[in-house]
């Protein structure tokens, strides 16, 4: 168990804090990768022979400094590769590393719903299911060619190894200073589609103010949709071109949403990420000679204005929708 995937339990509005913690975990090893807004995984091989402690008891260090230090506690899964790892957390709790042993992989994942896997999204867990594939045993014990023409040749391919403890990811040192996150978390899980899409709405506004505020445009938006099961997917798009048109935005955000397919989905929290950030000056503006892409990009500089005026609050998110 050399890699750990850390999930910090930090509040939707402190994503600044993210930075911070993520020095507390590069004061173990290099080799830190952010999972925006409130993870990151650690690969720990050199920390286990300079400090002579296995992963795990490291785990309970790094746990210890992330409250001491920054009030912060968090959820920690560990195992022999990245993969793993994100699936152990799965089964973590705050003050509880959940490890999956290196000679025990398959009997881990064997009861696993095949959502567990990162990548696997509703649509393919659908599918799956629907053939009676709905645990990773299950899926590890199938034939290949099954899950080829049920997913697709390379997918198939993909799925089977990692339902079979087949980990050959690694980890990817990387920063959290050229994008912006927010978060949209339901009081209670939410199954309604229009719910969904005022949420999204009012993340893509608050994205499109942040960046205008910076003087930034952004090139990829990632939609993130966290569900009742504790499971997640993660959708990426590129940008037509970059922006930071709250309108554009919006339609990326809708567009990764609904081709989601989710029906009945309880979801618990809808996450954006702008990623890619470059200074605005650096936009190439496509023009459209649209009369309403005009008048929602005159709003905005008011609705901007009204915000470094009054503040963050002035403009009710969804009010420039119309």
């Amino acid at each position: 168990m050399t890699i750990l995937c850390v999930r910090f339990q930090l509040p939707p509005t402190h994503e600044a804090a993210l930075p911070g913690l993520l020095g507390l975990l590069e004061d173990f090893t290099p080799v830190v990768q952010a999972l925006p807004p409130d993870a990151a995984l650690a690969d720990l091989r050199g920390a286990e022979r300079y400090f002579g402690r296995d992963a795990v008891e490291l785990a309970s260090v790094i746990r210890v400094r992330a409250l001491a230090h920054h009030g912060v506690d968090c959820a920690i899964g560990a195992g022999p590769g990245p993969m793993l790892a994100r699936v152990a957390l799965g089964e973590a709790r705050p003050g509880v590393t959940c490890a999956v042993p290196e000679d025990a992989v398959t009997e881990f994942l064997a009861d696993k719903p095949v959502a567990a896997l990162p990548g696997v999204g509703a649509a393919t867990a659908r599918t799956l299911c629907e053939y009676g594939l709905d645990t990773l045993g299950l899926v590890a014990a199938a034939p290949l060619s099954t899950l080829q023409r049920l997913i697709g040749a390379k997918a198939g391919r993909e799925l089977r190894e990692k339902a079979s403890g087949i980990d050959r990811g690694r980890v990817v040192p990387d920063g959290v200073s050229r994008s912006l996150a927010t978060e949209r978390p339901f009081t209670r899980d939410e199954l309604d589609p229009d719910r969904h899409r005022r949420a999204l709405l009012s993340a893509a506004e608050e994205l499109g103010a942040r960046l205008r505020a910076l003087d930034k445009i952004c090139r990829t938006l990632t939609l993130t949709v966290r569900y009742a099961d504790r499971s997640s997917t993660t959708r990426s798009r590129t940008l037509k071109e970059p922006t930071a048109h709250s309108a554009a935005l919006t339609r990326a955000a809708y567009g990764m949403y609904e081709a989601l397919g989710l029906q009945r989905a309880r979801v618990r929290a809808l996450a954006l990420r702008a990623e890619g950030l470059d200074p605005a000056e650096q936009a190439s503006y496509q023009l459209t000679f649209d009369p309403l892409d005009e008048k929602a990009r005159r709003i905005e500089e008011v609705a901007d204005r009204a915000r470094a005026k009054f503040g963050p609050h002035a403009v009710m998110p969804g009010s420039l929708a119309a």
